[in-house]
């Protein structure tokens, strides 16, 4: 059991994680989609992951990450970084700002009960071609199975949120602290998890950010980090759906990508480039590539406002989604 201590500061700096982390969830999901609890959290998603790793390159990545990282429990923290964001690419280069040091503190830690291998040595010494294959293998993996519905996961959080929001307006912080999840008991001015480790940890004042996922495993997990808020993701199940690009028409006739480019403009904007890149969970050169294939067929509009480019579909997109147009 995992104690947090937390003070005035910090209960008065509790918040919600206003949008996903692409590496953070990737990371979780390299684990938790192949753990039996997640097959109940999301379903979909989890055959969604089968039928692309299938497809050999990214069957490789996978191979290649349930290689490097433990099966379950806890992550090496630096695997979650707070910082990049933006993209699976900011999101990398924030992992491998991390201090060799630390790198190979942390993952050695992780290898503790595991057999040694050539590759697990090479990423436990933090040796830049293992890191950067580790890196390729994410960025394929990520590519093939999240990209296609993350479009999905982003609605499913924000309406988390918005039930969160309501059970703490109607209960305050302590009937929000007591509805997270049963692995999580409010004892004040203790939090306790029931996490992947134990230990007494006093709030620093930063406050605490929470994250509900489908993808965070069968526990809470806990990231403290010095000089930030302690992070606390806990699972929360994802409504079913269909969720695999293989029974989403759409899909087949633009591309899983594509298509969640598309799905996602048909949200409340505004849609830059760069909103666009962060919503969908793709780099920023990718994005612009699909809304220039989207615009030449018609689907969305582009204009320029000041230093940026606005997207917004088309009646003809709109009626493609059976959906109205998006307003800003």
């Amino acid at each position: 059991m995992l104690r947090l201590h937390l003070g005035p500061a910090d209960l008065c700096r509790v918040r919600f994680v206003d949008r996903l982390h692409p590496v953070g969830t990737a990371m979780m999901a390299c684990q938790a989609l192949h753990d039996p609890a997640t097959v109940a959290m999301a379903p979909d998603l989890v055959a969604a992951a089968g039928t692309a790793t299938s497809v050999r390159g990214v069957r490789a990545a996978a191979t290649s990450l349930r290689h490097l990282l433990p099966a379950r429990g806890r992550l090496p923290d630096f695997l979650t970084p707070f910082d990049g964001l933006d993209s699976v690419a900011a999101g990398l280069a924030a992992i491998r700002s991390t201090p060799a040091r630390r790198v190979r503190a942390e993952v050695a830690a992780a290898y503790a009960e595991v057999a040694a291998t050539p590759l697990r040595r090479g990423f436990a010494a933090a040796e830049p071609a293992v890191l950067d294959l580790f890196g390729r293998a994410l960025d394929t993996w990520f590519g093939a199975v999240l990209a296609p519905h993350w479009s999905t996961l982003t609605t499913v959080h924000q309406r988390q949120l918005a039930d969160a929001a309501h059970r703490l307006a109607r209960r305050g912080l302590a009937g929000l602290f007591d509805g997270l999840h049963p692995a999580i008991r409010w004892r004040p001015p203790v939090l306790e998890v029931r996490t992947w480790w134990s230990g007494e940890v006093t709030g620093a004042g930063e406050g605490m950010v929470l994250l509900p996922s489908p993808v965070a495993g069968p526990l809470p997990r806990v990231l403290v980090e010095p000089g930030r808020p302690v992070l606390l993701v806990y699972p929360a199940a994802m409504p079913a759906r269909a969720t695999d690009p293989a029974v989403d028409p759409l899909a087949g006739v633009l591309g899983a990508t594509r298509a969640a480019v598309l799905r996602h403009l048909a949200e409340p904007g505004p849609h830059t480039t760069t909103a666009l890149a962060r919503g969908v969970g793709v780099g920023l050169s990718t994005a612009s590539e699909h809304a220039t294939a989207l615009r030449a067929a018609g689907l969305i509009t582009t204009e320029r406002d000041g230093g940026a480019v606005r997207h917004r579909l088309t009646p003809l997109g709109a009626h493609l989604l059976g959906r109205p147009t998006a307003d800003d």
